[in-house]
């Protein structure tokens, strides 16, 4: 036995740049209660170490300070390059932020230090 679905057309997928702007303006804008909460949770976490604060109410892998300031840092980040591409800009990734840098592929090839003239900086 076989059966056939027959599915009505569709709208024709959009190649157009920015169509999701929109959306990650929204995305981005909901992330940043998110990442002021972790960074309120680490430097809460802090503060108890150092004996300021009263203690954490949370225990496991994110009772750690260093946790919740990485996840602060990663989200605020996110937010702000949402909010960048939501409002007109470009969504790039930083060649800093980039864990794995690859070489020669928008760089100049490598010189070794023996090739490279005496009064060049």
């Amino acid at each position: 036995m076989k059966v056939r679905f027959r599915f009505r057309q569709g709208r024709p997928v959009q190649r157009r740049r920015g169509k999701n702007r929109k959306l990650a303006a929204a995305a981005g804008a909901l992330l940043v209660p998110i990442s002021l909460m972790a960074w309120v949770l680490g430097l809460w976490r802090l503060g108890s170490d150092v004996g300021l604060a009263a203690e954490f109410a949370i225990t496991g892998l994110f009772s750690h300070w260093q946790i919740w300031i990485g996840v602060a840092l990663g989200l605020s980040a996110a937010a702000a390059a949402l909010n960048r591409y939501g409002q007109g800009g470009q969504l790039e990734d930083s060649r800093v932020v980039t864990p794995f840098p690859v070489r020669g592929l928008d760089s100049k090839p490598a010189v070794p230090v023996s090739q490279k003239k005496a009064g060049a900086r």
